[in-house]
């Protein structure tokens, strides 16, 4: 889904957890009192459920009084919030639950739960090593994406590996049983897989980052849309200074919000015969028509260069997007960690 032309370099990234760091960027203050204890953690080589399960046994509770706000890779350095629900009694000493690799940053009681989706974003600091390719094309990418910003693609964890969430959806559909918790990730895969087919139609027609008629316009830092509503003087306006973005439809029942042009793109971008099994399981499962921004403008995006083929990024990405999004728009970019160990090379990783 290239934005900008030809790829500019290739390089690997996760070489080492510490070459991708993701820090939680809080939707909340703690209240500083109730029966839930927020604990923020730092954690290497752990993904967050299993993080999850060690607070529950440290604690003595069982795992559905821990939450916590989005689900962070193992194979990365991360921080993010947990939740603990301890009515009426103190937590155990914080040091008995630290270990090698997982570090309690922080600590405040809140009155609540910490539900998910509860952030306002992320920020990522990433190491890209082994680069190839001419380093001002790549600047000059970076500051094209800076300018611009990138397509807002749904990434592959989405879809599982090889991209497996989409057959298990089809298999669902087709009435094979799920339990509760693996229908609500193959619901979240289809309408990802459709909507990232109508966002390369647009990534492909250059309207992406500039609307059609008939577009239905999502709010920054919003899910709330608007229109449709033509293009004029304001909107043009407040689609420049990133206020708003054109959308593109997370499937379900009901019809599409959009009109004209852009409404005959998304059904013809999804019109295919398995995009139309995932639509019609779509809207027998009960959900509705949304929408989501088809652009996504990376925050404080800085770089620079600690040796002459390592190339390090800084950004923040809102919540629900993917640092993907915009390594996908330099080049090839190879994810170290998803290749298998060599003989000796590492031992077992919690999951």
């Amino acid at each position: 889904m290239q934005a900008f032309g030809a790829p500019v370099m290739s390089a690997r990234i996760r070489s080492v957890p510490e070459d991708f760091r993701v820090e939680e960027l809080d939707g909340f203050e703690a209240s500083g009192d109730g029966e839930h204890l927020l604990l923020t953690i730092e954690k290497r080589g752990m993904n967050t459920g299993f993080v999850a399960g060690e607070i529950a046994r440290w604690a003595g509770v069982p795992e559905v009084a821990v939450g916590y706000a989005g689900l962070k890779d193992r194979h990365a350095v991360t921080v993010q919030r947990f939740s603990v629900q301890l009515p009426g009694r103190e937590p155990p000493p914080l040091e008995t639950l630290e270990r090698d690799g997982l570090r309690v940053l922080a600590q405040a009681r809140h009155k609540r739960k910490l539900p998910r989706g509860a952030l306002a974003g992320n920020r990522f600091v990433l190491v890209l090593r082994g680069v190839e390719g001419d380093r001002e094309a790549i600047e000059e990418r970076l500051r094209q994406i800076a300018a611009r910003g990138v397509p807002n693609a749904f990434g592959e964890q989405r879809f599982g590996h090889g991209g497996g969430n989409i057959a298990k959806a089809l298999a669902m559909f087709a009435g094979k049983r799920v339990g509760r918790e693996q229908r609500s990730m193959l619901l979240s895969a289809a309408r990802s897989a459709l909507f990232n087919q109508v966002l390369a139609a647009r990534v492909a027609d250059g309207s992406w980052d500039r609307g059609l008629d008939g577009e239905v316009w999502a709010l920054e830092g919003s899910r709330s849309v608007f229109g449709p509503e033509p293009m004029g003087e304001e909107i043009a306006a407040r689609l420049a200074r990133f206020d708003i973005h054109p959308s593109g439809p997370l499937w379900g029942r009901g019809s599409l919000r959009s009109e004209g042009a852009c409404q005959a793109l998304e059904l013809a971008a999804i019109a295919d015969p398995t995009a139309l099994k995932l639509r019609e399981g779509l809207e027998r499962a009960g959900l509705e028509q949304e929408r989501r921004a088809l652009r996504l403008r990376p925050q404080d995006l800085a770089w620079r260069w600690p040796d002459d083929d390592v190339l390090e990024l800084a950004f923040a990405l809102p919540a629900g997007c993917y640092a993907t999004s915009v390594l996908d728009q330099l080049g090839r970019i190879e994810d170290a960690a998803a290749r298998p160990l060599a003989a000796g090379e590492g031992g077992p990783v919690p999951a």
